[in-house]
């Protein structure tokens, strides 16, 4: 299946489409996708066909991004997030014999440019995850989550809404290319 493309302990499938500058870590799985410039693949991570990764992505180890999911630009997500993208998963299809693909049918997800995804969340399908917006670690995010927003719990909930500064949040400094650490 993965043929001339297997690089020692890395699976990657010939019609994976990667950037440049794309860094992968050993003990990946990747097949169908498509994975933009400088962007970082930590190891014991699968991304399946059709899903799309940005440039200047960092996906952390043990992550899992199934098929209809889109990751735009600049984002970071955690160690060991799961997306989903079925809503009603079953083995078996209404005549009891093994569901194929022709069962069911994908629900798209969105990660829009510079979001955050915190370690150990999942992300159910059909949802939106808004500009710059946080996700905390653990949380399982059943809805949208709008822009520049920071959202946590099971399920999660915004807790800080657009334009709001949480405290630890990351700012640009102006004119200096670094980062600070707001403790308000």
């Amino acid at each position: 299946m993965y043929g001339k493309n297997s690089m020692g302990n890395k699976k990657i499938a010939a019609s994976v489409k990667l950037g440049n500058n794309v860094v992968l870590n050993d003990f990946i799985n990747l097949y169908g996708c498509r994975i933009d410039d400088e962007t970082r693949i930590g190891p014991f991570v699968e991304i399946q066909k059709n899903a799309f990764i940005g440039k200047r992505c960092k996906i952390q180890s043990h992550t899992f991004i199934c098929e209809g999911v889109t990751i735009e630009d600049d984002v970071f997500v955690g160690h060991g997030v799961m997306f989903i993208n079925d809503k009603f998963p079953r083995a078996t299809n209404e005549s009891g014999l093994i569901q194929r693909e022709s069962d069911w049918t994908v629900i798209p997800t969105l990660i829009k440019k510079g979001a955050s995804i915190g370690s150990n969340a999942t992300i159910m399908c059909g949802i939106t995850i808004g500009e710059n917006a946080f996700i905390g670690a653990g949380s399982v995010v059943v809805s949208d989550v709008p822009d520049n927003a920071i959202a946590a719990g099971n399920p999660a909930r915004v807790i800080k809404g657009a334009g709001q500064k949480a405290k630890g949040e990351r700012q640009k400094v102006k004119g200096k290319g670094k980062f600070q650490i707001s403790h308000k």
